[in-house]
């Protein structure tokens, strides 16, 4: 088959299809296309480039290595054919859906009051937003953003940093009006200490002594919670003592409903806040154009 004969950029985007969807028909019923059509179509692309792209089994696809290298450069070409495309059409606005992903807090303070603006600045972009602290993998999830708060983690992510902030320990003035106010860290064992019950946030609590020395203290305490917001919460109402961002507490601490603890001893610790994206520095102008704004105006300093 001539070189001309064959039409790379739709067999890219099928194979890209397949990968987000995880099946043939998955990636059928989004092309309009057959099953077994996009089944032969795969194994075309396989034959002619000489190397497996898919395992497959009878309940699901996963990329060889061959395969993984092939779907960043395709979602890389095809993106930059569509930026091409948008380059030369007269006025074009960034257009097309957008999934985005977040914690709950963040979503709850920072991205939910930005949609207004957002939507106002780009009318054609359709936001697709799910709040969850649980780390998703963007792939299986088919989000094109994610919003990452603390240590980054994939090697296959690129990000964009928002911004970071502060953590502190903080209680309610009722919590403190009956149990006491902790003094030195110590004074922590008295304490109700509330966990998350997520992997990425299990440990103890970090904090200075005068003369430098760095010391632990175990959470423990009688709840687990899995998103920050419900922490936040319980904190409020008088529950225990929580440890959190500014960026997540701060109308609270400005406000005097939680009282900052221990900040002479306090670490100095942040917590950064990254919106993280497959593939390289080449993105959908949709999504280039979202980004560019969260980096704009986020404010979580």
């Amino acid at each position: 088959m001539s070189r001309l004969d064959i039409n790379r950029a739709g067999e890219m985007e099928v194979f890209v299809r397949v990968v987000e969807t995880g099946t043939f028909s998955g990636a059928a019923r989004a092309l309009d296309m057959t099953p077994s059509a996009v089944s032969k179509l795969v194994a075309r692309m396989e034959t002619r480039l000489g190397a497996r792209l898919l395992n497959r089994t009878t309940r699901q696809l996963g990329l060889t290595p061959e395969g993984a290298l092939f779907h960043d450069r395709c979602r890389c070409i095809l993106a930059d054919m569509a930026e091409a495309e948008q380059s030369v059409s007269a006025g074009a606005m960034p257009r097309g859906p957008v999934r985005i992903n977040s914690s709950v807090p963040f979503g709850m303070l920072h991205l939910l009051p930005l949609v207004p603006r957002l939507s106002a600045l780009y009318p054609e972009i359709q936001l697709d937003i799910t709040l969850t602290d649980m780390v998703v993998d963007l792939m299986q999830e088919r989000a094109d953003i994610a919003i990452r708060i603390g240590p980054l983690k994939g090697a296959n992510l690129m990000a964009r940093k928002l911004g970071e902030g502060r953590v502190v320990v903080v209680a309610s003035p009722d919590y403190l009006a009956h149990r006491g106010t902790p003094r030195t860290p110590a004074d922590l064992a008295h304490h109700n200490l509330m966990a998350f019950g997520f992997a990425r946030s299990v440990g103890p609590w970090p904090f200075r002594l005068p003369d430098g020395t760095r010391v632990e203290v175990p959470v423990r305490g009688n709840a687990i919670l899995g998103d920050g917001e419900s922490m936040r919460h319980l904190a409020l109402a008088g529950h225990g003592l929580a440890r959190h961002a500014m960026f997540h507490v701060g109308p609270d601490v400005r406000s005097g409903r939680l009282v900052p603890l221990l900040e002479e001893y306090n670490t100095g610790d942040t917590e950064m806040v990254h919106a993280v994206f497959l593939g390289g520095p080449v993105m959908p102008p949709r999504i280039r154009a979202v980004i560019d704004f969260l980096a704009r105006e986020v404010r979580v300093g």
